[in-house]
Parts: structure tokens; C-alpha cells; sequence
């Protein structure tokens, strides 16, 4: 993954998540004002989603790190120099990336339920 694609998917995360969070917060005013329950599903899917993209994302990181461990081994050892700055874009990337994945997918669903 180039850097440029880690900007593009850091600054996409940085503008939906916070959509994200206003489409929730607006629907949990509604029901309050309305005197609607909450939705139990919607509730549960904010905790349970972040939880398993903290997982994902620990697991991706670990590989990364793994991946690049290893890459660098292998160099050492056929008589190549360690690249130390090649590896952070790809461990950067693989902690982003569950966590863009969900908020792009709340983002349409959020955005479909309210209009």
C-alpha cells in the first residue's frame, strides 16, 4: 500500500466517523423525543462492532508486523540491508483498515434509514 492510499483512507475515516456518530446520536434523539424505544439492534451493533474491529485490527497488525519481521530477515540473511521505514505503511494500513471497512458500511446504512 503506498502512503498516498493510507491518506486518502485515514482522511475518509476521520470524515465518516463522525457522520457516523451524528446519524446515531440523531436517531437516539428522535426516539427520546417521541417517546419511541430505543433500537436494541442498533444499541447492540454499536458495541459489538467495535469490539470485533479492535480484534480484526490487533490480528491485521500482528501479521503486519510479522510480514515485515520477517521480510526484513530474509534480507539480512541473502546479504540485503533491513528497509526500517518500509514496513509502517502496511502496519498503519492493516490497523485502519477494519475499522474504515464498518464505518463506510454504517455510513450507507445510516444514511438510507433516516432519508
Amino acid at each position: 500500500m503506498t502512503t498516498r492510499r493510507l491518506h486518502l483512507d485515514t482522511f475518509t475515516l476521520w470524515f465518516e466517523a463522525p457522520f457516523v456518530m451524528a446519524l446515531r446520536l440523531h436517531e437516539m434523539q428522535l426516539a427520546a423525543l417521541t417517546g419511541k424505544t430505543q433500537d436494541p439492534t442498533e444499541l447492540s451493533r454499536m458495541v459489538s462492532e467495535k469490539i470485533a474491529a479492535t480484534a480484526e485490527s490487533a490480528m491485521a497488525v500482528n501479521m503486519a508486523l510479522w510480514r515485515t519481521g520477517f521480510d526484513n530477515a530474509v534480507r539480512l540473511m541473502t546479504g540485503g540491508g533491513a528497509s526500517l521505514g518500509l514496513g509502517g505503511t502496511a502496519i498503519a494500513a492493516a490497523a485502519l483498515k477494519p475499522y474504515g471497512k464498518r464505518v463506510r458500511v454504517n455510513a450507507r446504512r445510516l444514511s438510507r434509514k433516516t432519508s
